[in-house]
């Protein structure tokens, strides 16, 4: 399985953990939703599930469930500034399409 993140998500992470003041990472994940059919999730952990999986990547534990796994794998995580926007970017090789709004994909 290869996970990856670059380094401005994995600062733009480590200063989000910082200001939360506890947590043991971030959890990437899938749910329904959308036009598409699934959108992705980011949300803390400071738990640990049984069927998690654990990437150190760049100093940031990124935590990942079995079923989101299959979807993800190849999955990297990307924190961009366009003008006064800025947020997380998915680059996921297994999304066949998204929809217009961006907000859901399909695989």
């Amino acid at each position: 399985m290869s996970i990856s993140m670059t380094p401005a998500a994995a600062d733009r992470v480590k200063s989000f953990l910082d200001n939360r003041g506890k947590g043991i990472g971030l959890r990437l994940g899938l749910k329904t939703s959308g036009c598409s059919g699934m959108a992705y999730i980011l949300e803390f952990v400071d738990e640990l599930n049984e069927d998690d999986e654990v990437f150190d990547i760049n100093g940031v534990n990124i935590i990942i469930d079995a079923k989101s796994l299959i979807y993800l794998d190849g999955i990297e995580l990307d924190f961009v500034k366009e003008g006064l926007n800025e947020g997380f970017q998915f680059n996921n090789p297994n999304a066949k399409g998204e929809c217009g709004c961006g907000e859901s994909f399909t695989v």
